[in-house]
């Protein structure tokens, strides 16, 4: 059995992009730095929670895409199958790291105030970790990938290039959004969400037995999800 399958994937491939672009866009009206962005989280508490969330949400809906894309372009082109898909996913996990930081510099500005946290952040900002070492990742894994897509046959040569801008993408703890930003998560949905289109126009409809597995299921992981947030 083919992991993730047809349905993982594709859907992985249409939210995974548009929930990228959606938290660009939230946080699009304040300025790019981290000073900036903690200022706004002071402000508009809500609006950056969810620009910050659609955009974490997206990032980790991606391994799933990107493990499907790998699978569609190892057919023809294995290596850079492998390649692609493994510098990309560390550069997911790296963002997912980021992310972790952006949560922790969110609760300090709740906590000690926008200077208190500004001033937090910016003692530790240099620090080394493990992912210091991995951060080409981020941007380089796109290219790689890309070419792969075009090389296996996946995409053509115009949305081949949109998947490469991805690598164009900020990378760092508090980054707000630029104008490659946009570019970036653009060019994802570009490339990716019609394939995540074709992939589940492609899978057998659901039997009634699958929708009565499913429904409970998906109540009882909402309800898991529920308990996790208890500690």
């Amino acid at each position: 059995m083919r992991f993730p399958n047809g349905w993982v994937g594709g859907a992985a491939l249409i939210a995974g992009p548009v929930l990228m672009l959606a938290g660009t866009l939230l946080r699009s009206p304040f300025h790019f730095f981290f000073p900036d962005q903690l200022r706004a989280v002071a402000e508009h508490p809500g609006l950056m929670g969810a620009a910050y969330t659609a955009f974490l949400a997206g990032n980790v809906v991606m391994w799933a895409a990107v493990a499907y894309l790998a699978h569609e372009i190892g057919a023809r082109s294995p290596r850079w199958a492998a390649w692609g898909g493994v510098l990309v996913t560390i550069g997911l996990f790296e963002r997912t790291f980021h992310a972790g930081v952006d949560q922790a510099a969110f609760s300090a500005t709740r906590h000690l105030g926008v200077e208190g946290a500004t001033e937090l952040v910016a003692r530790g900002y240099g620090d080394l970790h493990l992912f210091s070492f991995l951060s080409f990742t981020i941007m380089f894994g796109w290219f790689v990938l890309a070419i792969g897509t075009y090389r296996g046959g996946v995409l053509g040569k115009v949305r081949a290039v949109a998947l490469a801008t991805t690598g164009l993408l900020p990378l760092g703890v508090l980054k707000g959004t630029e104008m490659l930003s946009v570019v970036g998560t653009v060019g994802l949905c570009v490339a990716l969400v019609p394939l995540g289109i074709q992939a589940l126009r492609e899978q057998p409809r659901p039997t009634r037995k699958n929708v009565l597995i499913a429904v409970p299921a998906a109540i009882g992981l909402g309800a898991l999800a529920v308990l996790s947030t208890m500690g």
